[in-house]
């Protein structure tokens, strides 16, 4: 007892020894909520003496899924069996295997991965982009819908054909005893769904059950979760509504923001001492989420007492601010601080490109987590091989990776004739391509595939004119030519990958407003320079987006980019609470500081851009601008209040009104609008 207790603090032993019932446990950045969870679950074995076997406990990676197992067991002695402590995904597996039987499978099943997955749609469809199939199959069955239902639904003729193959991918999967990630989750609620006995039976066996990251669950993985609390109400949840940034993925803030409607009678309990950062740091990041009003309310407490303030960084442009940060960074260094405890930061992973040009000229070593360097991205690779096939007509690997770059129709087959061909002769793929009659190519690829091979070589001639001196409009040239976007048309990463293109072309055009005499030669030989850290030896700085960074902490952290358009992103589509939520993630990864960068101008979809300074200065207290900025009103969702003819009751909204604030209010089972000025808070 005393071991599972003598780290915690009051609020988080008061959520542990909460036992029954549906509990809430909403906690902050860095508030300990992993010290919590795996105490709650060694409490209930350990002392309270429910069996290990008849808990559930799920998080979302397995990283996660360890650690929490490693640390409670730590905790639990001469535990019968081990509790079960593992993903969501990996608790579909386990119960697949033992009742996949009742819809009609074997239990032998395979489970596919991603490129499986995307092999087996493009042999059903290859006109299609099979990344776009993918992601609405995956849709489709996080949704709980058949190929038939989403044939109905769809209203274009390309997901009326995406709706076929979904179901042509669904037989196939069936006929060869094979699930795809999707499935894990998606068959064991449908096998609860239609099986009450099986239901309450699987109900019955895990009487405890606790979720880890509830913020980031989506709409089946709730309703999976009422399934298995359908004999009982024992679920404990633990996350933050403020780090709710997945809704592009599927995740749901509803599902914790309106967990006391799905699970009656929750008991919720806030975390709120903050054990990472220092007090300057926390002060932003609180006054920046208070702007949202879609939040359960709470607020950090420094436990580290106090430190450096929040500095900022003000740049023209991103060539200067790279220079910046990677002097800062050098300071840093100097001092003795490791390389790994200092990130950099960003909404879009474009804006990677300049600071990773200011760190390799600074000589500073740096690693790009979850993702690819700019100039290894697949992309950028693609523009880089055809200036190199334009310049030098003799690089076959180049020719090679572009001949069927837009699709040509060229398969790897076809190229190996050639190759070969010109290997023979002595000579250059491209150089065999111009001279050989069209009926030499005829007999060795189709003759469609001769005339496209032609032409491909006479458009890169007429490139190439252009190109004589790396003039300003050679990329408007080369993208008019072989358009080369299309590329990436329908694929789910089609806008980043264009963006990474368009700053391609901005670089190239400020390299050659920089030296209005250069060669595509030269701009080549600096990007080799640029892109090659080989000679960079020792520990590096992390460099990644938010999202990444999400569950990580650094002594150092650099944000950068911090303009309107990129932190937060604003336009078609985008969420502006949800990036509050995202700058507030960022702030809460520094432990001793935080730096904030923002530039005048970028260049940006293929041109300079001037830029805004982002409005998050102003909502965390940074400086004062022209925006004008609306604070929350002091009622949260959840929050006790007092009306002098109505009594006690309990927020259930918050809206505006005027430049008042209307409250929704549940008395006691009458709901009532009321507005926020006629009312105390308990």
């Amino acid at each position: 007892m005393e071991k599972i207790f003598e780290r915690l603090n009051e609020s988080q032993s008061a959520a542990v020894k909460q036992t029954e019932g549906p509990v809430l446990i909403l906690a902050g950045a860095g508030s300990g909520k992993t010290t919590t969870i795996v105490s709650r679950l060694a409490y209930l074995i350990q002392a309270v003496g429910i069996p290990a076997s008849n808990t559930l406990t799920l998080t979302f990676t397995n990283k996660a899924a360890r650690e929490m197992k490693e640390r409670s067991m730590a905790m639990i002695q001469n535990a019968a069996y081990p509790p079960l402590l593992c993903t969501f995904h990996k608790f579909g597996l386990l119960f697949l295997k033992f009742n996949i039987h009742l819809l009609g499978r074997q239990n032998n099943f395979v489970v596919i991965d991603t490129d499986d997955k995307k092999r087996i749609i493009k042999k059903i469809n290859s006109d299609i982009p099979t990344p776009l199939i993918a992601s609405e199959i995956s849709r489709y069955k996080n949704s709980l819908m058949t190929s038939d239902d989403a044939y109905k639904q769809a209203e274009l003729f390309n997901y009326k054909q995406i709706a076929e193959v979904y179901g042509e991918y669904e037989k196939y999967l069936h006929e060869n005893n094979l699930v795809d990630f999707d499935d894990l989750i998606a068959l064991t609620y449908k096998l609860l769904e239609e099986n009450k006995e099986l239901a309450e039976a699987t109900s019955q066996k895990y009487q405890y059950i606790m979720i880890d990251e509830y913020q980031d669950t989506n709409e089946l993985q709730l309703k999976l979760l009422q399934k298995l609390c359908m004999t009982h109400n024992n679920i404990c949840v633990v996350g933050d509504d403020d780090q709710s940034i997945y809704g592009w993925r599927g995740a749901h803030i509803r599902n914790i923001m309106e967990f006391d409607e799905d699970f009656e009678g929750t008991n919720v309990f806030k975390l709120q001492e903050n054990y990472r950062s220092r007090s300057p740091i926390l002060k932003v990041a609180n006054a920046l989420i208070e702007h949202n009003r879609s939040r359960l309310g709470k607020e950090l407490i420094a436990t580290r007492g106090e430190g450096e303030e929040v500095s900022t960084l003000n740049s023209q442009d991103e060539n200067e601010e790279a220079r910046k940060v990677a002097a800062a960074i050098q300071k840093l260094l100097d001092a003795g601080v490791k390389a790994n405890e200092i990130a950099i930061l960003y909404r879009v992973n474009v804006l990677s490109r300049s600071i990773e040009e200011g760190l390799n000229r600074a000589r500073i070593a740096y690693k790009v987590v979850g993702g690819v360097r700019f100039y290894d991205r697949a992309e950028i690779k693609d523009l880089i091989s055809y200036i190199r096939v334009i310049t030098n007509h003799h690089d076959d690997f180049s020719f090679k990776r572009i001949a069927n770059k837009p699709k040509r129709g060229l398969g790897k087959a076809s190229l190996d004739k050639i190759e070969l061909a010109a290997h023979q002769k002595g000579t250059s793929i491209y150089e065999y391509i111009k001279t050989a009659e069209l009926e030499e190519l005829v007999a060795l690829v189709k003759k469609k595939n001769a005339n496209t091979l032609k032409e491909f070589i006479t458009n890169l001639e007429n490139v190439a004119a252009v190109a004589k001196n790396a003039t300003y409009e050679f990329v408007e040239v080369l993208e008019d030519t072989f358009h080369l976007k299309d590329i990436y048309a329908g694929m789910p990463d089609a806008q980043e990958r264009i963006l990474n293109m368009d700053e391609f072309y901005a670089l190239f055009r400020d390299f050659v407003k920089n030296h209005p005499e250069t060669s595509l030669d030269e701009f080549l030989n600096e990007l080799t320079l640029q892109s090659d850290q080989d000679e960079v030896e020792g520990d590096s700085i992390y460099m990644m987006s938010i999202h990444a960074s999400k569950g990580l902490e650094f002594e150092h952290v650099f944000v950068i980019g911090m303009e309107e358009g990129f932190l937060p992103l604003v336009g078609d589509g985008s969420d502006l609470e949800e990036e509050r939520r995202l700058g507030y993630v960022a702030f809460t990864r520094a432990k001793e500081t935080l730096t904030l960068s923002h530039a005048g101008s970028r260049f940006y979809k293929g041109r300079r851009s001037d830029l805004a300074k982002s409005r998050f200065f102003n909502e965390a207290g940074l400086c004062e601008g022209s925006l004008k900025v609306e604070k929350n009103t002091a009622y949260k969702k959840g929050d006790l209040v007092r009306h002098k003819i109505f009594g006690t009751g309990r927020v259930l909204g918050v809206s505006k009104s005027g430049r008042e604030f209307k409250l929704n209010i549940n008395f006691a089972g009458s709901k009532r609008e009321i507005l926020a000025s006629f009312v105390e808070k308990l």
